[in-house]
């Protein structure tokens, strides 16, 4: 649709669910999470809904597809509630490598805007904190465990280490 909410236009035809919708850096594609094959898995398909692949087919559920700065690779979450990870493949679903292997659930990847590091929520101390990591999934970095639940973080398209999250409470957002 348009921002303003007006030419909505349904892109996909299924009854099942079509969750996390995000568009390619070059807006040509459109990855997403679907229950189409029995879990949750990835899909990408042209703007207008047409050609759509699936990239992913593992026995684990996987979503919240976010595409890298430069189009050339997809970071996701894999696996059972409890135990979510963060992977990281090229765009058309090869080399999928998991980045975190943690104890803990990983969660919510969100991409530096030069592509170089990861935000992502863990429960490794317990509740959900930020960490950061290398594209690679190096150097985890945990930036402050908080007494609260914190989700969502997202990069600062004009700074390469200020971005945003969100809390379980109302406090202000860092």
């Amino acid at each position: 649709m348009n921002a303003d909410g007006s030419n909505q236009v349904k892109i996909t035809n299924n009854y099942f669910s079509n969750l996390n919708p995000t568009w390619s850096p070059d807006g040509t594609k459109i990855a997403f999470s679907s229950y189409r094959d029995g879990n949750d898995d990835i899909y990408v398909m042209d703007t207008d809904g047409s050609n759509v692949q699936r990239l992913t087919s593992n026995p684990a559920d996987e979503w919240n597809p976010t595409w890298s700065p430069d189009g050339t690779s997809i970071a996701f979450v894999a696996g059972r509630y409890g135990n979510e990870e963060i992977y990281v493949m090229n765009a058309d679903g090869s080399n999928q490598v998991n980045l975190t292997n943690s104890p803990g659930s990983d969660y919510d990847p969100s991409w530096s805007p030069d592509g170089t590091k990861i935000a992502f929520v863990s429960s490794r101390p317990g509740l959900g904190s930020i960490y950061v990591m290398n594209a690679d999934g190096s150097n985890v970095q945990g930036l402050g465990f908080y007494a609260i639940y914190d989700c969502n973080p997202e990069w600062s398209p004009k700074w390469k280490r200020n971005f945003t999250w969100s809390h379980h409470q109302d406090l202000p957002d860092h």
